[in-house]
């Protein structure tokens, strides 16, 4: 009876070694084939832009580089694409809106893999990557301008470096300071009263700007990070070894998101997004203009001039696909935002479409909690995660920024 008594506190000993040492979560092999498929070496090669024959264009991309940095490119020359989108914070600034010449309702998304998008903004109001630089140019919270004011821009400033890479540039010498379809009464007049020929010439300027920026924004492209140094050796059957290796609490993290969490359902690929739109039941801001995400941006990007269908687009439609087959209606457009890639998230809170949660905690708490959405229905279903589980995975979730 005493042998016996002495062995139990031995084998509760080892029990309690075996969790503290070797009681690493275990993969599957299902799980391991979801991990791999996360990997960024699984990243396939960018495909060309069919709508932009200048996007692998290395002199319209160093044009793009230059324009994207030029705070010329500005109603009030203080405001630059790199205003926002800053080169040292993943093309992003950190605030919970976006400030140009004014405050705008929305986050400031990273720009690495944005060319891998189907849609671009948080409700994928443009369907290209250079019909979305073109936006905020004219939006009047952002860089203020007018079409015909950087027509003459890029006329005086860098006429030479244009028509070396997009050819002649129109006789501009009649068309108004400032004109746009957009923008002030005056300047909405001023386009107005513009020959159509001669609007077409200035659209047509604007639009290789876009496709200059764009071409830039094509060669920003996300970092390996120490999670795609795990999941290349777990593929390849080999121990993850020093800084390769995540911890015990990162590992629950990574199976949590990957099983009973549910984050992959929406955050799955080598970006870790599905590139679609959800409602998830993410509250508005107070003191913001109404903000109804997917459903609003459908008529947008189909009345956007620079669409795929459009007469300044490159090549035919048959890269127009997506426009094409565009789910116009229904009740899941209703608040639904892009999911965003979670790649450096960790290092660029806050988060959703206009900053709501200050940190990945509260990200976590809102998805595990899934409070009903304020309009439409949200797509999340409560999750009991314990705070354990919740640590877990917010520690994951930084070694996709490491």
């Amino acid at each position: 009876m005493r042998r016996l008594l002495l062995v139990l506190p031995l084998v509760a000993l080892v029990a309690m070694a075996l969790l503290a040492g070797c009681g690493k979560p275990q993969f599957s092999d299902a799980e391991k084939k979801v991990i791999a498929s996360l990997a960024l070496n699984t990243l396939p090669p960018l495909k060309p832009d069919t709508t932009n024959r200048f996007a692998e264009v290395p002199a319209a991309a160093a044009l793009g580089s230059t324009l994207f940095f030029d705070q010329g490119m500005s109603r009030d020359g203080n405001v630059s694409c790199s205003t926002c989108h800053k080169i040292d914070r993943q093309f992003q600034d950190d605030l919970p809106q976006a400030v140009g010449i004014g405050r705008t309702n929305r986050r400031t998304m990273p720009l690495a893999g944005v060319a891998r998008d189907p849609w671009f903004f948080w409700d994928g109001r443009r369907d290209s990557l250079w019909a979305q630089a073109l936006t905020p140019l004219e939006n009047p919270l952002e860089h203020g301008g007018n079409r015909a004011a950087f027509a003459h821009y890029i006329k005086k400033r860098f006429g030479e470096r244009y028509e070396r890479i997009f050819g002649p540039l129109p006789d501009l010498s009649t068309v108004p300071a400032n004109a746009s379809p957009l923008g002030t009464d005056a300047e909405k007049a001023a386009w107005a009263a513009m020959p159509v020929s001669q609007a077409e010439d200035v659209n047509r300027v604007f639009a290789n700007i876009g496709k200059a920026i764009g071409a830039f924004e094509r060669s920003i492209e996300p970092p390996q990070t120490r999670f795609d140094r795990f999941a290349i050796d777990l593929a390849s059957g080999a121990e993850p070894q020093g800084d390769d290796a995540l911890s015990p609490e990162e590992m629950l993290g990574l199976k949590l998101f990957i099983g009973k969490a549910n984050c992959v359902t929406c955050h799955n690929g080598p970006r870790f997004t599905d590139n679609s739109f959800h409602n998830t039941g993410v509250p508005p801001v107070k003191d913001l203009p109404p903000d109804r995400g997917r459903i609003d941006a459908v008529v947008q990007v189909e009345a956007d001039p620079f669409n795929c269908l459009g007469k300044f687009r490159d090549g035919d439609d048959n890269a127009c696909r997506e426009l094409r087959f565009m789910v116009k209606g229904g009740p899941d457009l209703v608040r639904a935002y892009k999911t965003p890639s979670l790649r450096g998230a960790a290092a660029r809170a806050p988060y959703m479409h206009a900053g709501q949660f200050s940190s990945l905690e509260e990200v976590v708490e809102h998805y595990s909690k899934a409070p009903a959405s304020v309009e439409g229905v949200s797509e999340v279903h409560p999750v009991e995660l314990s705070d354990r589980e919740r640590a877990a995975l917010v520690a994951f979730l930084k070694t996709l920024s490491e």
